[in-house]
């Protein structure tokens, strides 16, 4: 078995690509970091070091790795051999990879199923895949099949050249639609194949993303450089706990969950989070706030969900406008959050970064803590 993963970097090596090959698979890694290109291809393998109460190391060299640029020809061989692509890119470079993907596509010579899935901390991530590909196909031949997913493992900021070693926690979770695979099994036992992945996803990203961005832009207004530093914080504790009842609310009455099993799930996410081993700066965890401000993302969309059964998220609301204040050296949204914070009303910012229109149910709230901010900038 063969698999193609795009995203040679921590969540490819530590993650995916470490799932695929405990399952069989070859994988080939395809990048553009050269640096880290380099070390793959100079090591014997590389290890993976799970932070957990007992550590773990396993070592893989099932594997070879790609420059997605200098390799293009390879690396569409590699994808016309492949039972199985999967990326961990980030949502917004998922574009840019669809046009070799679709060439690798272009040069199969098998009927042999293809599943393709985009490993990313976002909704239907695969589908944005899936349309990227389509405008360079136009018409998938048969047997390609596109699957979203939703993951979860925490891996944290590595040591100073540990690379190509990797460490993150003990705990994974990857979960796979399979409603439109035709029946396609693709050998993952440690993959959780639903028919609805919704609940799943929006579990997931409501809960352990949102916890852990709420953290990370608290514990930034309140002088912390550190998510545990921040976790040492009784109002940034606080903080998370009103969050994590907002959310659990509302995904409990959307998706029916069981309260004590999903009581359970929050209780482990913060346990997670609070590992001293997994530590990380709140710099890295709030980066791209415009991406996290839209509308289905870690902290919108679970108040829009709170605000559409008349409930007021009061504690999501304060960590939008904490969102409001990040500040990073190296981020480029930052600059633009801010150029669109004195440019638009709240209500247009509203709508052009939240997705929230003035007839919802949000918006009166969302439009207030906006204004807050920009006239606390006013005043400054």
């Amino acid at each position: 078995m063969r698999a193609v993963h795009f995203g040679a970097g921590n969540i490819g090596r530590g993650f995916i690509g470490a799932v695929l090959q405990d399952a069989g698979y070859f994988v080939t890694f395809a990048d553009v970091n050269k640096e880290l290109i380099a070390k793959l291809r100079s090591s014997i393998g590389y290890s993976l070091f799970e932070l957990g109460e007992a550590k773990k190391e396993t070592h893989y060299e099932n594997f070879e790795v790609l420059d997605s640029t200098a390799d293009e020809a390879a690396l569409i061989a590699a994808i016309g051999q492949a039972d199985v692509i999967t990326a961990s890119v980030g949502t917004n470079i998922l574009p840019a990879i669809a046009p070799v993907i679709a060439r690798g596509i272009q040069a199969r010579s098998s009927d042999s199923p293809l599943v393709i899935m985009a490993c990313e901390n976002a909704i239907n991530a695969t589908d944005i895949l899936w349309s990227n590909i389509l405008e360079t196909l136009e018409r998938l031949p048969k047997n390609i099949f596109f699957a979203n997913t939703a993951v979860d493992r925490i891996v944290p900021m590595q040591q100073a050249d540990s690379e190509p070693d990797v460490a993150a926690e003990s705990f994974c979770e990857w979960v796979i639609d399979k409603s439109g695979l035709a029946g396609t099994d693709l050998k993952i036992p440690a993959a959780t194949m639903v028919d609805d992945l919704q609940p799943f996803i929006e579990r997931k990203l409501y809960t352990v993303n949102t916890a852990h961005l709420t953290i990370a832009y608290l514990g930034q207004r309140n002088g912390h450089d550190t998510i545990a530093g921040s976790l040492r914080d009784l109002i940034v504790r606080d903080a998370v706990a009103r969050v994590m009842e907002e959310t659990s609310m509302a995904l409990v009455t959307k998706h029916d969950f069981d309260s004590n099993e999903h009581a359970k799930y929050v209780h482990r996410t913060l346990l997670r989070l609070a590992n001293p081993l997994l530590d990380d700066q709140v710099e890295r965890v709030g980066r791209q706030p415009l991406r996290k401000l839209s509308r289905f993302e870690r902290l919108i969309g679970p108040a829009a969900l709170l605000a559409e059964l008349g409930e007021e998220p009061s504690a999501l609301l304060e960590v939008v406008e904490a969102s409001l204040d990040f500040m990073s050296q190296n981020d480029p949204e930052i600059a633009l959050l801010n150029s669109k914070l004195g440019a638009l009303t709240p209500s247009e910012f509203a709508q052009e970064v939240c997705g929230i229109s003035p007839e919802h149910q949000l918006a009166g709230s969302l439009e207030r803590a906006i204004a807050k901010h920009q006239g606390a900038l006013s005043h400054k």
